[in-house]
This record gives C-alpha cells, structure tokens and sequence, in this order.
C-alpha cells in the first residue's frame, strides 16, 4: 500500500541533498567542536558555516544565531530567558490565544512566578487585532510574543506592523516562526523582529535541532548550566551533523528564493 503523506504542517522528511551533507559528522568528522586538536576544529568550522547559512537566509548578524534542541526549545529560551533577564524592567507579557503550547505553557509557567500575561483574542480567521494589542500595553510590558504563521490554520500574522508597534514602544518582539520558515521570506530587520524561533524539522533538516535568532544588545539568561557552548547561551555539546543539516536546509530553501 503506498502512503501519501500530506502533514508537512507536522514534519518534512529530509531532503537528500541534506543527509548527505551531514554524513561525514556521524563518522569521518566526528571531532566534538569545543576541543582545540583538528577534529574538533573541523567541526566547530562547520557550525560557524551552519550560523551564516541562517543568518543570511533571515538577514540577520552571524553572532545573533544561537543553536538548540528544537523550536521548543527556542521558544523557552527566548521567552523566559528574556523575562528573567529584564523582570527589573517590567513584568507584563503579551501573546496570543492561538499560540503553540511551546509560547503558551511557557508563558502560563511565568504567570506562577510572579509575570503578569496578556493573551490576546484573534478574529474568526485567526488575526490579531492590532487595536487591541496596542490597548494592551502598559509601562510594565517588556515583551510581546506573537507566532508568525499559526501551525493549524496557516493564518499569517501582520508581524511587520507588529514590530512596528514594538520598536515605538520600545518594547522586544519575539515571533515563533516554526510554522513560516520555508513558507514565507523573512527578513527580521525589515519586519523590525527582534527574537525569533525555528526548528529544522519543519523544513526538510532533520528533528531534533532548532535555532534561535536574538538581536545584539538584547540580554537574554540560560536556562541550562554546564559549558559555554553558543556564547555561552546553551550550555551542552553540539549537535554537529543536526547543526550542519539545518543550514543546508535553509541555504536551499532560500537560494530557492533568489532565483
């Protein structure tokens, strides 16, 4: 019986052009890329090259990508890293109802250690309204959360004139953007998006590794101790061949673009 799948929405496979780049770092290039001999130089070349494919791709620095485990993952980070790093700046957070559990649990966690939320409605199409994210704001918002492409409905966010709303406030913009990359262009300078989530998993790189753009100067905590592993963000040997297969994954896709 053949099978036709029709939930990339879920997963992608993995492209072949993908797989093979990132064989040699199951085998041949095995060096874990914080040890200073040439196996380990080999693979710390390959994760720098991985940070400039993403970086490219969305128009952003190459010191402002930072790897994970998963959009999850990047999505924790980002906004609990942010929150605690910036309580003394305030404690109010809004987001959406329609958010993925990865933006909501986090934020319901927040709301239990003293961070107020705001969750704002959306219409039968599945938008914001602006109106009210603008009524929402106080002196004490220090975030807004807002996905980019909703992963069920496929609703696009006015995430341009979101991040338009942010800068004047001069509040930080984080969008999860799991469900848009590969779908939509973006470029987060333009879009004024100040921290933003993917997982490679979404667009043919395998499960299992993530990224997370943050913008220079915004201060963000850890959420893990140990080493000082992606600017000492994300402590934890890396993921090199997942590494190395995300930014391929996104170089294709946004080559794709260019042409």
């Amino acid at each position: 019986m053949k099978i036709r799948y029709f939930d990339h929405a879920a997963t992608t496979p993995v492209r072949e052009e993908v797989i093979k780049e990132m064989l040699p770092y199951f085998g041949v290039q095995y060096g874990n890329a914080s040890v200073m001999y040439s196996l380990g130089r080999n693979s710390k070349k390959a994760i720098s090259q991985a940070r400039k494919q993403v970086a490219r791709a969305i128009n952003c620095d190459v010191d402002e990508v930072y790897f994970t485990s998963c959009g999850s993952e990047s999505d924790n980070l980002a906004i609990k890293g942010f929150a605690y790093a910036n309580k003394n700046r305030g404690n109010h957070i809004i987001t959406s109802k329609i958010e993925h559990h990865a933006v909501l649990d986090t934020c319901k966690n927040l709301e239990k250690n003293g961070f107020k939320l705001t969750y704002l409605n959306v219409d039968e199409n599945g938008v914001i309204d602006l109106q009210e994210l603008i009524n929402s704001i106080t002196p004490d918002t220090i975030l807004i959360s807002i996905m980019f492409a909703n992963n069920e409905i496929g609703t696009i966010e006015p995430i341009e004139e979101i991040g338009k709303i942010a800068k004047q406030k001069n509040i930080v913009f984080h969008t999860d953007a799991v469900q848009a990359i590969g779908n939509v262009r973006i470029d987060v300078k333009k879009l004024n998006i100040d921290m933003l989530s993917l997982s490679g998993h979404k667009f043919y790189a395998p499960k299992g590794i993530g990224a997370l753009y943050v913008k220079e100067g915004i201060n963000f905590e850890k959420l893990q101790d140990g080493g000082e592993q992606e600017n000492n963000k994300r402590a934890g040997t890396e993921n090199v061949a997942g590494i190395v297969g995300l930014g391929k994954a996104i170089e294709l896709i946004y080559d794709e673009y260019e042409k």
